[in-house]
């Protein structure tokens, strides 16, 4: 457990926690959020993943290519764009190269976080 200055308890593996670490410490960070989910998808709704403004992540939304697309659109969230709603989707053929088994589909739901 990490301490924050106002003495307050924080679980650095908690992605929520991780975020007000990094925005307490005056860093830029976005926040990813599974929003809708058809199919197998790795990650439930309401799954985090917190991104800083250095691209460091704790949580997760999926894994393989779709987190780093979600890192990618972050960064961008961070540095002024506007909040994104991301869809990814993939035939049952290609669900394992980009990190979503049996063909699923996900939306996540990105924001800067202030």
């Amino acid at each position: 457990m990490a301490v924050y200055s106002d003495g307050v308890m924080a679980d650095p593996n908690d992605p929520l926690d991780q975020l007000a670490a990094w925005r307490s410490s005056g860093r830029n960070a976005a926040l990813a959020t599974v929003v809708r989910t058809w199919g197998s998808s790795p990650r439930p709704v309401g799954s985090l993943l917190a991104i800083s403004d250095r691209g460091e992540m704790e949580g997760s939304v999926s894994g393989g290519c779709v987190e780093a697309a979600v890192v990618e659109a972050a960064l961008e969230v961070i540095r002024g764009g506007s909040p994104q709603l991301l869809e990814f989707g993939v035939s049952d053929e290609s669900a394992w190269s980009v990190g979503l088994t049996c063909g699923g589909q996900l939306e996540v739901f990105v924001e800067k976080v202030e």
